[in-house]
């Protein structure tokens, strides 16, 4: 299970709220629509999708993401809440999700719940991790930890399917799928030379389970030796994404 710290999150790794900015105009949101932020961080895309005039209500796992968001929005509404089970006593005009479903292992499971959380017709737009996502990194990690004996793919927090098979999940869930895309996204991560280390920091905790704080640094020296000649780039670390987006209708006759 990943460790979620969200002043870190805010301070560090901030472009990932930032590259979300794009997908509301996918999302289209209109006055008093009714809108979830499915895995809301800490609030910033909730807050724009609302300043849009649409009612919001953002959801996590994470108490320390929530805390944070009603503390930079105390005018919205927050919640702690699994994705899998979270039900609400109205239904969504519309899911919002932003590099969340990729941390998501059981997608049938999820889709399924947010089916059950729309309007007929509702619509689901989304964007996280697709197939070969930070592979690189994956990659690096992995022949790394082999010197350790560890097991990667049993601390493994990562869902990275392909289009095909993600459309077809939402298919067979009661989905009509408008429009998925595939695509590659070089992103620079912020913080020089420390900028693979913010990210290792933030979203990889459970790889490096039992090791200790002077451990880990080690450990990312050798990823990030492994690693240097492909991704660091002018004194800038660029992350290999590769990142599905999907917009998706609710079948009212599922």
């Amino acid at each position: 299970m990943n460790e979620w710290n969200a002043t870190f999150y805010d301070e560090k790794v901030y472009f990932v709220s930032k590259l979300g900015e794009d997908l509301i105009q996918l999302l289209s949101p209109k006055p008093h629509e009714t809108i979830l932020d499915l895995g809301c961080g800490t609030g910033d895309l909730t807050n724009k999708i609302a300043q849009e005039g649409a009612k919001t209500l953002g959801i996590d796992s994470s108490p320390d993401m929530i805390n944070k968001a009603r503390e930079k929005y105390p005018h919205l509404s927050f919640e702690v809440q699994d994705a899998y089970q979270f039900q609400s006593k109205e239904t969504f005009d519309a899911v919002f999700s932003n590099a969340v479903l990729h941390w998501i292992k059981e997608p049938t499971k999820v889709i399924k719940n947010i089916w059950f959380n729309l309007k007929p017709h509702g619509r689901l737009v989304a964007e996280f991790g697709g197939k070969g996502n930070v592979e690189s990194i994956f990659l690096a990690i992995k022949e790394t930890l082999e010197e350790y004996q560890i097991d990667i793919e049993s601390r493994n927090p990562w869902y990275f399917p392909s289009i095909g098979e993600y459309c077809t999940l939402l298919e067979k869930n009661g989905f009509r799928v408008l429009n998925a895309i595939h695509f590659d996204r070089p992103t620079p991560l912020p913080g020089g030379e420390h900028g693979l280390d913010h990210w290792l920091d933030m979203f990889t905790d459970s790889f490096f389970q039992g090791f200790s704080t002077t451990e880990r640094r080690e450990i990312y020296q050798k990823i990030k030796y492994n690693l240097h000649s492909k991704l660091y780039q002018k004194g800038t670390w660029v992350a290999d994404y590769k990142r599905l987006r999907i917009f998706a209708i609710k079948n009212k006759d599922y």
